[in-house]
């Protein structure tokens, strides 16, 4: 089994504890929520992470934030 250590995004400090980590797992990108590890996690293949963050670099995802 191998693994990264968990990241958190620098975007997740002083907003009020929203806190998103991800590391490497067993060639998978695991997302979770690191004031509930306990909760479980999402595991995303890199080509779905990298989907992901593409449309989230270009704005894709914003219309979620606003209701």
């Amino acid at each position: 089994m191998q693994h990264t250590e968990w990241i958190m995004s620098s975007r997740s400090t002083g907003n009020g504890g929203s806190c998103v980590e991800a590391r490497r797992y067993n060639g998978l990108i695991e997302v979770r929520n690191s004031k509930n590890p306990g909760a479980g996690s999402v595991l995303f293949t890199p080509e779905e992470w990298d989907s992901f963050l593409f449309g989230a670099k270009r704005g894709e995802f914003d219309q979620l934030l606003n209701g």
